[in-house]
């Protein structure tokens, strides 16, 4: 069994025990999250599809952790005119582990 959940703006597939990096959550490491958002669920015998998403289902999880990523450098540059700029960014996750996957009526 799977699903494909949309948390953050990005798509995430998850089965249940996964543990998967998603944009960061704000709440504390050990607290319960419900992913409301389910575009698809796939079970042994049948697939169901949202439009745009699946109505009584629901993903729960655990939060983990929260962890940043790697550092992207922004450099610009302006020929000719002595302008240079560089900038750092390191986005931040948070890690969560798929405890079930919910389907209602």
């Amino acid at each position: 069994m799977y699903a494909i959940i949309e948390t953050g703006g990005f798509q995430q597939k998850v089965t249940p025990g996964d543990t998967v990096r998603v944009q960061k959550i704000a709440s504390a490491a050990g607290t319960a999250v419900t992913f409301e958002k389910v575009l698809l669920v796939s079970n042994e015998d049948r697939i169901l599809i949202g439009s745009p998403y699946v109505k009584d289902a629901s993903v729960t999880a655990e939060l983990v952790d929260d962890v940043k990523g790697k550092k992207v450098i922004i450099f610009k540059k302006k020929p000719r005119k002595g302008h240079r700029k560089t900038r750092g960014h390191r986005q931040q996750y948070s890690v969560v582990t798929v405890k079930d996957i919910v389907v209602g009526g």
